[in-house]
């Protein structure tokens, strides 16, 4: 990529920084942000690292019910589909796109309320959500494994002092609706509770032309969950929650004509039942420090099917193409995946208090010890298996990791923190493979930072995260080439933040390059049997290294009373160094896949008075390669074919706001833009024998509707 061509991208950039030079009135100022989910709170603009947070306000703004429909607020981030919901998102062009037969190892972690959900996201509802952070970059000090490129962070609104309560009332287009309710106040003086329920329904948008159906793609999706805050006593607080989500979804998404009428005779689904836990003990009685205890557990039964063939039974009979050539070549399959997982975690975290820094005062100190157990059963049903493919993943994890946090003078400070994590996995399924993986582990960070003065903020950090190793299934693989070892990448970044205008508007950078080693990604190997024939396997190896770099901005100005004017920015510049495909091609100097070269959001707040508020906002992204496949059948895709295309999408809401209550007319996609998330390229449409082609899953069109808030 050269950067210098993202003309969109450096145009709104240049418009973000200079249209807050302008004096703005001091009455107006921009809500402070607290992080929560690093090992202190502290104030976004005074944290270094790169992360975007966003909060109740943008969750209304867009009137997302799901994060996949936020995420795009949030430079450098996107998501893969390939399912009905958001399950993998990508960081800085880093993260998994879908997960089949083979265990994976995710680059990107999604923790809700201390639970870890990474790698089955699917159930990121947005109702009563205080707000998510999204940390860009790896954290591997703080969530070791499963945050290569990034973590994804959802706390949920606390449970409050006095009573209180709100309705969420939602009606939309695609037989859309959605009802939630929350309730929260004291249960006696020293316990709090929350109750939040939500359920939301749509047909979905996508038509089944030949069931004659329009909810083969539908949403049924319920989310409960309950929060207790209690003041055992005097040093001890409980902080306890728990959950259940029942996400009931159809799957039929592809169309062999590319748009949103599919021919699917068997459509498929995407549920996801899971049951959770978490407990949070915080004592305070040591003379020395605060001891935090961490506990969680999370049970869910996924499942995940499709019709492979993507049309019905008859579709390539005479009298239903147009070339008899291809008459009868049709074939009929489905592909079902069901997985039982289970995930533990105990974390215990020592944090230093004014007794107990180093240094002559000066250090902070944390120290913490950490353990996982994650057990996955799979059973695979397909229609050219002789029988069900079953396997078992157990894993687990521990670590023990620590931070200084040093003021070496008034202005200047210094983190340093180390993580070393030892995983031991072991994997069996039904073609009798077995395989047993023994990884140890190191990340950490060395952050410098710089107060320049009260509102402006410098930082440079190397951070380096890992992913653990895993293994390859095929048994026909050699010993040496069965399992893989884990990934590292070390990023070394520069940040910027300022508060301007008496606190009226801000503005946060950053500059980072990640150099990638031991890159996880697909080769191949052609073996020759004792008849003289050749076998083709592919597989995951560390065949690669690469390379990501880029830039963040996002800002914020409140101009006056009337006007609040936001946006982001990411340019990203992605490549492999060092990569033979699984067809023995250099993909050397390539673009990596999910990773494109600008993403951008710019919104304004209109507000006349104070029962009308009118928002709107732009969003796009550049076009990106779906997958790192770059030939078929040995000879060069077009890149046309195996990209998609650059998008810009228009959303705005209306707002009446009253004391008690807000009604608001909103639409997300307005031009109605015909977009894909998701891509192929191969065969598999008889009418025209199977002639390779791009496929691609179409995401969301102009969707609208009316939602009332009620406080109570």
């Amino acid at each position: 990529m050269n950067f210098t061509k993202s003309t969109i991208a450096l145009t709104i950039s240049a418009a973000l920084i200079t249209s807050i030079t302008v004096q703005a009135d001091d009455k107006n100022t921009i809500e402070v942000i607290t992080v929560t989910s690093d090992f202190r709170q502290q104030n976004l603009l005074k944290t270094p690292a790169s992360l975007s947070v966003l909060t109740d306000i943008e969750i209304k703004q867009r009137n997302a019910q799901h994060l996949e429909e936020l995420i795009a607020v949030s430079p450098n981030v996107t998501f893969a589909s390939g399912s009905q919901r958001a399950r993998y998102y990508q960081i800085r062009g880093i993260g998994e796109r879908s997960q089949f037969k083979e265990p994976i190892n995710p680059s990107v972690g999604m923790i809700i309320d201390g639970v870890d959900f990474t790698g089955i996201g699917s159930i990121a509802s947005l109702f009563d959500v205080q707000q998510a952070e999204i940390f860009r970059g790896p954290q591997g000090t703080r969530f070791g494994a499963n945050a290569l490129a990034g973590m994804i962070n959802i706390t949920t609104n606390a449970p409050t002092d006095e009573f209180e309560g709100a309705v969420k009332l939602d009606v939309g287009n695609y037989d859309s609706y959605g009802l939630g309710l929350a309730l929260s106040g004291p249960a006696s003086d020293t316990v709090n509770y929350r109750f939040a329920a939500n359920q939301y329904k749509s047909d979905g948008f996508i038509e089944n032309s030949y069931l004659k159906k329009s909810d083969t793609n539908n949403r049924d999706e319920t989310s409960l969950r309950g929060k207790l805050s209690i003041q055992a006593s005097d040093n001890l607080t409980i902080d306890l929650s728990a959950f259940y989500f029942d996400f009931d979804n159809g799957y039929d998404a592809f169309s062999l004509d590319n748009t949103r009428e599919t021919l699917s005779d068997q459509p498929g689904f995407d549920q996801q039942e899971t049951s959770a836990v978490a407990a949070k003990f915080t004592y305070q009685g040591f003379e020395n420090f605060t001891l935090v205890t961490l506990l969680s557990t999370a049970d869910s039964d996924l499942a995940y099917g499709y019709d492979e063939d993507w049309a019905y039974a008859g579709i390539s009979d005479p009298a239903n193409i147009d070339n008899q050539d291809y008459a009868y070549w049709e074939y009929s399959s489905i592909d079902y995946y069901f997985r039982d997982k289970s995930t533990q975690t105990i974390e215990l975290r020592a944090l230093s208090n004014n007794n107990s820094k180093l240094f002559n005062g000066t250090t902070a100190w944390i120290a913490g010890l950490y353990f996982k157990q994650d057990d996955e059963d799979l059973q695979r049903l397909y229609t050219y298996l002789d029988s069900d493919f079953t396997s078992t993943f157990d894993t687990q994890s521990i670590a023990v990791y620590g931070q200084l946090d040093s003021q070496l003078n008034d202005k200047w400070s210094l983190t340093t923190g180390l993580r070393v994590e030892q995983r031991n996995a072991d994997y069996v399924n039904s073609d009798a493979f077995t395989d047993s993986i023994d990884d140890t582990m190191v990340g950490g960070k060395l952050v410098l930072s710089y107060q320049q003065n009260d509102d402006s903020f410098w930082y440079g950090s190397i951070n380096r995260g890992y992913k653990t190793g895993g293994a390859n299934t095929n048994g026909s693989l050699p010993d040496d080439l069965r399992t893989f070892e884990p990934e590292y990448l070390v990023n070394y970044e520069l940040g910027y933040k300022v508060s301007l205008l008496d606190n009226a508007a801000f503005i946060r950078t950053a500059v980072f390059y990640m150099d990638r080693e031991d890159m996880q990604v697909k080769s191949s190997r052609t073996t020759v049997r004792e008849d003289g024939s050749s076998e083709f396997i592919s597989y995951l190896g560390n065949a690669a290294t690469g390379s990501n770099r880029g830039i963040e901005v996002e800002a914020s100005w409140q101009i006056n009373e009337l006007f609040e004017l936001y946006g982001a920015l990411g340019l990203l510049d992605t490549e492999f160094n060092d990569y033979i495909d699984t067809q023995g091609n250099s993909l050397s100097g390539e673009e990596q896949a999910h990773a494109p070269n600008y993403q951008f959001n710019i919104g304004i707040n209109y507000q006349p008075n104070e029962q009308w508020l009118v928002n709107v906002s732009l969003n796009g992204k550049d076009e990106f390669y779906f997958s790192d496949t770059r030939y078929y059948n040995d000879k060069p895709i077009p890149k046309d074919d195996i990209t998609s295309e650059s998008v810009a999408l228009l959303n705005a809401s209306v707002a009446y706001l009253a004391d008690d209550y807000q009604v608001k007319v909103w639409a997300r996609n307005l031009t109605d833009e015909d977009y894909a998330n998701r891509g192929f390229y191969f065969g598999n449409d008889p009418r025209d024998g199977y002639t390779a082609k791009q496929y691609t899953q179409l995401a969301e069109p102009l969707v609208f509707g009316v939602t009332l808030d009620y406080q109570f």
